[in-house]
């Protein structure tokens, strides 16, 4: 008979893997009932955050990640942006979603990928117990391009799934490379990424499909506003991420971004997207950090007041509201803001505008 050597402590994380069993975002959690505790100034988690578990962890080895392939450690003791995953049984998950969406309280499910060969095949089996057990319920993917085709992507979509993401993170190909591609031993490919991002936004059509960029990996503000250009032409969404270094992986003593940079490359990256002015009203300085946006001082104005171009970005509900907010993604409470949970309130503005740096 074989001999168990896996501490008992430990065996859960070894043992209870996808699909049976998902990690869900704290947040989520709470919000299902499923753990005890609130968020700070009672930001509703309306999005429903699943990600995919194996106890190697993920196979890839981008330099700023918690669940990194070289990260030291116990999967135990893995994170993803810095936020706590439980690890919960898929199918009381999905009766936890099903009995929440008769409350009427879901407003979207998405879940992720890791690179692990299971991972697509587990990914439509956790989608299709979830959409078994609340089908009205909206359904996002947060996929890994390098694991697909476009084959898989139409799978994915067969599910039930409407919206596609995928994390490029990096907004470069030197800056992928130097931190989630070849140059860090990691499996992911610049070109690929981008071929099934192009592919996805065929298949699932305008603003579908959303990027996710993170701020932060060794980019300029004009690589930036470049990017957002770029996918704004192709009708494909940006979310942000504010880099948040992770413990224990090899970025983990890299400083965060000022909050002045990120409050401004947030607020060019919304005035591009709204078509309220193009790339080229943006100014920058020697090292190409936004210096000045060239737009109607009423514009800017407005902008600030309304507040949204400083929230999380999301996928929306099924009223087309933003919905994942993810609470604590970029920042620890007690903390300043990165992303607004929601819509920042007369409170919120003069911090605002005094991290902008700018009179506005």
């Amino acid at each position: 008979m074989s001999k168990i050597t896996v501490p008992a402590h430990l065996q859960n994380e070894y043992y209870a893997i996808s699909p049976e069993h998902v990690r869900i975002s704290s947040a989520a959690a709470i919000a299902l009932g499923l753990k005890s505790g609130r968020v700070f100034r009672d930001a509703h988690c309306g999005c429903v955050n699943l990600l995919e578990h194996y106890p190697q962890g993920c196979f890839a080895n981008c330099v700023y990640c918690g669940l990194a392939r070289e990260r030291p450690g116990v999967p135990e003791d893995n994170t993803f942006i810095r936020v706590a995953w439980p690890l919960y049984s898929t199918q009381l998950v999905a009766d936890k979603i099903a009995e929440r969406e008769r409350e009427g309280r879901i407003g979207r499910v998405c879940v992720s990928q890791v690179q692990d060969h299971r991972a697509n095949a587990d990914m439509i089996e956790i989608l299709t117990r979830v959409h078994d057990a609340a089908p009205a319920v909206p359904l996002s993917a947060l996929v890994s391009a390098t694991l697909l085709d476009e084959e898989w992507l139409r799978r994915i979509q067969a599910t039930g799934v409407d919206i596609i993401g995928i994390g490029l993170d990096a907004a470069t190909e030197d800056v992928f490379n130097r931190t989630r591609g070849k140059d860090v031993r990691s499996p992911h490919d610049w070109d690929h990424h981008w071929q099934i991002i192009r592919a996805a936004r065929r298949l699932y059509g305008p603003l579908n499909v959303n990027c996710h960029i993170i701020v932060g990996l060794g980019e300029t503000d004009r690589d930036l506003v470049n990017l957002f250009a770029q996918l704004h032409a192709e009708q494909i969404a940006a979310f942000l991420f504010s880099f948040n270094p992770e413990p224990g992986s090899a970025m983990q003593d890299l400083p965060r971004q000022p909050i002045r940079r990120w409050r401004r490359v947030q607020l060019a990256k919304y005035l591009i997207e709204n078509d309220r002015l193009t790339a080229h009203a943006i100014q920058f300085d020697a090292q190409d950090n936004i210096a000045a946006i060239d737009a109607p001082p009423q514009t800017l104005a407005e902008t600030i007041v309304a507040g949204r171009a400083f929230m999380t970005n999301g996928c929306p509900d099924r009223s087309g509201n933003m919905t994942c907010n993810r609470p604590y993604g970029s920042y620890r409470p007690g903390e300043e803001f990165r992303d607004y949970p929601f819509v920042p309130t007369a409170d919120d503005l003069p911090i605002i505008r005094e991290q902008l740096g700018w009179d506005a």
